[in-house]
């Protein structure tokens, strides 16, 4: 069992994140603890996403240049990987081909219309919403760019639960599909809405607790519609879906902040 435990964190760093860790155990007992760690994965990022927007802004810098460090370096983190399966699977669900042929055009290498519209417009979201956060201080920044990224891998954690099958026989997705027990992601959902109700409560009190709760709803609540409609239009999860529903949630989580 310890063994196990220890495989679980290196599982959710070294899929999740471009940091190096390496996998060395690749079982569906190890994925099922990986992706029950997958928020701590999102807490890695988004602090050290937090990071340079905070100092640009302490040095002087605008807002818009903090938000778009603490946009940037997420993608850095995770070398794009997913933003390319948010627009990979634009592109299959935009092709309204049959689930075969929609997955055969998410494989291919280049990036369609719908991939390179949906990417555009969700950077240019979460640069807006991040712009919006740090221009009421570098607190709420920091706190709504590491919220983001918690919601977001907390995203991956529930569509890995029981019940949602894999749309592929091989990949992440299918490495991780059906995993989680329910129990056990209600349990991880419960911890992470609870701590971010009291990170939100640190800059904002009642009314901070009460907003970064309903982010993380707003988020995860998108993310489930994106997940039902992708099981429905491709026969289960790939890991590009993951990476779609990833940007979808923090994206989401980001915009619910940044209505305050």
């Amino acid at each position: 069992m310890t063994s196990l435990n220890s495989h679980g964190p290196r599982f959710a760093f070294g899929t999740l994140t471009a940091l190096p860790v390496r996998v060395s155990r690749w079982d569906r007992a190890t994925a099922r603890a990986g992706m029950l760690c997958a928020p701590l994965a999102g807490l890695a990022v988004g602090l050290l996403a937090a990071v340079p927007g905070v100092l640009l802004l302490w040095g002087g810098a605008g807002s818009l240049v903090a938000a778009v460090a603490s946009a940037a370096l997420p993608a850095a983190l995770t070398r794009g990987l997913h933003l390319d399966g948010l627009a990979d699977t634009a592109d299959g669900l935009g092709s309204a081909k049959p689930a075969e042929d929609a997955l055969r055009i998410m494989k291919q290498s280049d990036i369609g219309p719908f991939g390179v519209i949906t990417l555009l417009f969700v950077l240019l979201a979460q640069v807006a919403a991040l712009f919006e956060l740090y221009g009421r201080g570098w607190a709420d920044g920091a706190l709504g760019t590491v919220a983001a990224a918690v919601i977001a891998r907390l995203a991956l954690t529930l569509a890995s639960r029981r019940g949602v099958p894999p749309a592929r026989p091989e990949g992440l997705g299918a490495a991780v599909a059906g995993t989680v027990p329910p129990l056990g992601a209600a349990a991880v959902a419960g911890a992470v809405l609870v701590c971010c109700a009291a990170a939100g409560a640190l800059v904002g009190g009642y009314g901070g607790a009460l907003q970064h709760a309903l982010a993380a709803l707003a988020g995860l609540g998108a993310a489930q519609v994106m997940l039902r409609h992708c099981v429905r239009r491709f026969g289960g999860v790939t890991g590009d879906v993951f990476g779609a529903l990833e940007e979808t949630a923090a994206t989401v989580a980001l915009l619910a902040l940044s209505l305050g």
